[in-house]
């Protein structure tokens, strides 16, 4: 006994099934092969603070002023190493940090100069008559670039790392 089968139903609904799968097929392709292109340059320069010291020597001392260099304004400090005694004679915004640092409080704007530091000194004698021992007085300076608070305030983070060798 044999039954019949009606093919018409099944064709269609296999028709209708592979012409929905090719019209997602097509999106699919739109998707991997879309692209754009781009041409041109922009120059970014993400700048630096730097700073120099500027040291001078007469009969009143050493006179250090520190100029900013750099591309960005920030806060300075100085800090003097020396075998003899020596005395600070600050003018303007420089004050003693009681940590061996003498700080100028004021921002140091790009291309401009901090007021004069005096570092006075007395001459150690020798032995010998009227003659002078050598020595030195090395000025060491430190500069952070501006740092600003919520209020917008400048201030000066002396602990601000800006690269570590570290990967953390």
């Amino acid at each position: 006994m044999r039954i019949k089968f009606d093919k018409k139903p099944v064709l269609l609904a296999a028709a209708a099934l592979a012409l929905t799968a090719t019209l997602s097929v097509g999106s699919a392709m739109a998707y991997f092969t879309a692209h754009s292109e781009a041409s041109g340059a922009v120059q970014l320069n993400i700048g630096f603070t730097e700073t120099e010291v500027e040291e001078t020597v007469d009969g009143d001392g050493k006179h250090v002023v520190i100029n900013n260099i750099g591309d960005y304004d920030c806060f300075v400090r100085v800090k003097v190493f020396s075998v003899i005694d020596v005395d600070y004679k600050p003018t303007g915004s420089w004050r003693d940090g009681g940590d061996g640092y003498w700080y100028y409080d004021s921002v140091l704007p790009a291309g401009g100069s901090t007021e004069e530091l005096l570092v006075t000194f007395e001459y150690p004698k020798n032995t010998e008559e009227d003659k002078k021992e050598e020595f030195n007085i090395i000025v060491v300076q430190e500069c952070t670039p501006v740092v600003y608070d919520a209020e917008g305030n400048g201030i000066a983070d002396w602990n601000r790392v800006i690269t570590s060798d570290s990967t953390d």
